[in-house]
């Protein structure tokens, strides 16, 4: 699986640099309008003569006068973290996404397919496949997660599209009576009962898509920390705990 985005730039820093405060809003929007983004927000960022510009695909960052786009990674050298295990650069990029995650996931919660822990300690949030083979590992480890006080909240990431033959099974399941019956066969390639109604599929898609998910599953930790791929349980709690 790969979850690596498409990278016109990537910036290394060292050093906590005061805040831009002279960027061209006009300028920003009109230059991403053309690579087909549409502008949310500008603000100032940590980085001298750079914006962090919020748009309906997500974060990226802009030289203040709108020429140079920054849509890879941007690492903070003098703030590590642990992810997988490893110590790792901060991700300027996911540490600034991540409150937005949080509330945007805040506000999908009634959309979502639970499987809750008796003695809940940490609540995920995974956008899934029924079609993803590590999508269906996890899901077959379902009692591990939940036995170690991890509630796992599914979202519909259906990778080939809305309008796939797993986009359509993914509103099925989405649409049944017992959806957690219907998730359980999708992911054990049983047979899924055909029901349609007003559903969230294509809401989740677009979500995954503002959070720059790229593949599945993708883990989202409670603080809005994505970690894209299977974890076993004993590493999900190591990052869990970490966090």
């Amino acid at each position: 699986m790969k979850f690596a985005l498409k990278t016109l730039s990537a910036l290394l820093f060292t050093a906590a640099l005061p805040l831009s405060v002279s960027a061209d809003q006009a300028k920003i929007s009109e230059a991403l309008e053309q690579v087909g983004l549409k502008v949310q927000q500008v603000s100032a960022s940590p980085m001298t003569g750079v914006s962090q510009v919020v748009t309906d695909r997500g974060l990226f960052f802009m030289s203040d006068d709108g020429r140079y786009l920054i849509a890879g990674n941007v690492l903070d050298l003098q703030n590590w973290q642990q992810v997988r295990g490893q110590q790792v650069p901060t991700n300027l990029k996911d540490q600034l996404m991540a409150p937005i995650i949080v509330e945007k996931l805040a506000a999908e919660k009634a959309s979502m397919i639970e499987y809750k822990a008796p003695n809940e300690k940490y609540v995920v949030h995974v956008f899934t496949d029924p079609s993803c083979g590590y999508c269906r590992k996890l899901h077959s480890e379902m009692k591990d997660y939940l036995n170690a006080g991890i509630t796992v909240r599914y979202l519909a990431f259906p990778r080939a599209g809305v309008s796939s033959e797993t986009g359509l099974q993914m509103q099925h399941i989405w649409c049944a009576k017992d959806k957690q019956g219907a998730m359980d066969n999708a992911k054990d390639d049983k047979k899924v009962g055909k029901a349609m109604c007003q559903n969230p599929v294509a809401s989740h898609y677009e979500l995954a898509q503002f959070f720059g998910i790229t593949g599945t599953p993708a883990v989202i930790m409670p603080d809005g920390q994505l970690v894209p791929g299977y974890m076993p349980v004993a590493a999900m709690l190591q990052q869990l705990n970490a966090g």
